[in-house]
């Protein structure tokens, strides 16, 4: 992932700051007596000391998985996990088997990409809620040539790739729609299915929304600014209320090459962290990768796509009134009157969270008519306030700063420059936003900042902040009303601490749990949430390893006595990292990609050769469904 360093660009108070207010007004107000806290925020605003009291009952009841970390995956006592997906693996008609020493662009552009990430289920037939056939949309977010081709290490893979390699490499990322069946208690992947299709770097799709035809958006080869070929970076997504899929581009800098000083605006370029690095040597061989001879190419990454995966004929399309940013997730809500809302994180440090509220209204009764809901509506970003007020200031042109004299022609310069347009509305700068994901039960929404460390003691106030925050943090976006009664088109919100994370047994950290966990239920650097229909909150991480811990899932309350207390259902292997948690209807099986097995080496002396553990092939990012032994819901 790209982590451009950056400082905050306002002087919005940062979040730890905020948190050291929050949390400090809290303890004032407690006064030794948990009951008074709890009348005055609520229940859900409890912080630790109070949560001790009432005990902690989790609604988990598995045995947790005791800490581990070694070359293969390892999931809690009574489960299984079954390597369902993986790097290579033939899923488009005709497709070759993997062969890593044959590798085609070709035979890529039909086999399942790298590094998977996002996973979404849908059920077929489209609507039915079926937990036992569906189609698994997944991200491949990236590609890791020094773990893909002998003889190339992670510092020299731009420079030594040939052009079939970097071909391959464009091949492996973008997005997976493969048709899988549940029978005799396990998956299979339904071979030659016409729903199968990969989704590349090369893939034709449209561009809609207030962008579309912009002057930014507009290159030789495309001059009307509506058709791109390709998507970059495919992190996190989510899933409409009509049955789409939302992938999301998570910064396409490291994929651009050139000067970005020849280019007509270098200052929008640095914004958005394009360097000309071209880590992945793409802009030794086509001109639409190199900044200064295709300037606005880059314009053309960075957005929201939304994919049919029930029409394998149907163009992707970019969204662009969702705003231009780092997307790591955008997560749906039907709101009560209607309207969708789609909640979206920009993951950066010092970057901001946002939401957007269609115009229009959803139609269950006939998906068709929602296919172009999410080209009109208020993209809005978020301030957060130390008495624990949310406020969304709307990004619209005219409104404001947002002026043609700031920088900002149109509705359309606003969403290409959204990153400076909530620069000039004051947002609140945030440790790394990823997910972002709507409690079914609740309403309530949970904001995942993964991890800060390049924050200063100078940026932050108070014992409770953490500069240097290496550990992340998920934050309770609380929104007027309760469970399908929640406002999520209301201006303002409330928001609150869920946990801070890192080891509670050291100090140092300051870490904040329900102070029931284990030693091995703490975690750090969470990454993707995803909710069972339960209600109870998944956490995959993405970072551990740095703290000599595997990274994994983590199973959690957000209410009553076991809110905040994590507990370990399912460990990486070696140098891997748990991403893009999804459930199945009916909450039986548990979707968990395994990212980047063995990053830490190369082709040539992997860590691990998870999961084919055979010489002959190499670590393999892959798929996992997780499963109860003889059935049922899983962590219960």
């Amino acid at each position: 992932m790209s982590e451009t360093m950056r400082m905050p660009r306002n002087a919005s108070p940062t979040l730890a700051s905020l948190i050291d207010a929050r949390l400090s007004r809290r303890q004032a107000l407690l006064g030794g007596a948990a009951t008074s806290l709890a009348a005055l925020f609520g229940p859900q605003l409890l912080t630790r000391p109070a949560l001790a009291a009432t005990g902690a009952d989790s609604t988990l009841t598995f045995t947790e998985l005791a800490r581990v970390y070694d070359d293969t995956h390892h999931v809690a006592e009574g489960y299984d996990a079954q390597v369902l997906l993986r790097w290579g693996d033939p899923i488009v008609a005709g497709a070759p088997a993997f062969d890593p020493v044959k590798q085609t662009p070709d035979a890529q552009a039909k086999q399942f990409g790298t590094n998977n990430d996002f996973i979404g289920y849908v059920p077929l037939p489209a609507g039915s809620g079926a937990s036992d056939h569906g189609l698994l949309c997944v991200n491949s977010e990236y590609p890791d040539p020094f773990l893909m081709f002998p003889g190339i290490t992670e510092d020299d893979q731009a420079t030594i790739s040939t052009k079939d390699q970097v071909d391959v490499a464009m091949q492996a990322s973008g997005h997976n729609i493969v048709e899988i069946e549940r029978r005799d208690g396990a998956w299979r992947v339904v071979a030659d299915s016409p729903y199968n299709r990969r989704i590349t770097v090369t893939t034709e799709m449209a561009i809609a929304g207030p962008a579309a035809g912009h002057t930014l958006m507009q290159t030789s080869a495309d001059p009307t600014g509506r058709t791109v070929l390709g998507t970059i970076y495919n992190c996190c997504g989510g899933i409409t209320p009509w049955g789409t899929i939302l992938t999301c581009e998570e910064g396409a800098s490291d994929t651009f090459g050139g000067d970005p000083a020849k280019t007509p605006d270098p200052a929008l370029l640095e914004r958005y962290g394009y360097d000309g690095s071209d880590y992945y040597g793409r802009a030794r061989f086509y001109d639409r990768f190199v900044l200064d001879r295709e300037p606005n190419e880059s314009n053309r990454f960075d957005w929201v796509v939304e994919i049919d995966p029930y029409d394998p004929e149907a163009r992707p399309v970019k969204r662009t009134a969702l705003g231009r940013m780092s997307h790591e997730g955008a997560n749906t809500v039907l709101n009560k009157d209607g309207r969708v809302v789609v909640y979206m994180g920009d993951d950066d440090y010092f970057e901001y969270l946002y939401r957007f509220v269609s115009k229009g209204t959803v139609d269950m009764a006939d998906r068709a008519k929602n296919r172009d809901l999410l080209d009109e509506g208020t993209l809005s970003v978020a301030r957060l306030d130390a008495d624990g007020t949310l406020t969304w200031l709307p990004l619209i042109h005219g409104e404001g700063p947002l002026t043609a004299a700031n920088g900002f022609a149109d509705q359309g310069e606003v969403l290409i420059k959204a990153r400076l347009a909530a620069d000039a509305l004051g947002a609140t700068p945030m440790d790394r936003p990823e997910d972002f994901e709507p409690s079914p039960v609740t309403g309530r929404i949970y904001a995942v900042l993964t991890k800060n460390g390049k924050r200063t003691a100078e940026q932050v106030d108070g014992a409770n902040s953490r500069a240097g925050n290496d550990y992340g943090q998920i934050v309770e976006l609380i929104p007027p009303g309760e469970g399908r009664d929640a406002d999520h088109a209301a201006d303002t919100y409330r928001w609150d601490m869920f946990l801070l994370a890192g080891d509670p047994a050291d100090p140092a950290h300051g870490a904040m749990y329900n102070e029931a966990v284990s030693q091995n239920g703490w975690f750090a650097c969470p990454d993707n949430l995803a909710f069972d229909p339960q209600g109870r909150l998944w956490i995959a991480t993405d970072g551990a390893n740095d703290f000599g811990i595997a990274d994994g899932i983590y199973g959690a309350d957000t209410d009553g006595p076991g809110r905040a207390l994590p507990k370990l259902l399912f460990a990486c292997p070696t140098a891997a990292e748990a991403t893009g948690p999804c459930f199945t209807p009916d909450g039986t099986t548990l979707f968990v990609s395994v990212q980047h097995p063995a990053e830490d080496s190369t082709y040539d002396a992997p860590s691990t050769r998870w999961p084919d553990f055979d010489d002959t092939m190499p670590p393999r990012p892959a798929v996992v469904a997780i499963t109860r032994k003889g059935g049922g819901v899983i962590g219960s």
